[in-house]
């Protein structure tokens, strides 16, 4: 019986936590007017379809 290598290349919590900082220190003071136009500003920049439109 052969033995599967299961070693990592990728850890996704890793990645999501440090995103989520990334962005936790980008938007810390904004006020939600300013919250909504950073927001709107990503998803374009990202290319990315809202979900629900």
């Amino acid at each position: 019986m052969k033995t599967i290598d299961k070693t990592k290349t990728f850890d996704a919590v890793k990645m999501m936590r440090e995103v989520r900082n990334k962005i936790g220190s980008e938007t810390q003071n904004m006020t939600y007017s300013e919250l909504k136009k950073y927001i709107e500003k990503q998803m374009k920049e990202s290319k990315l379809k809202p979900i629900g439109k």
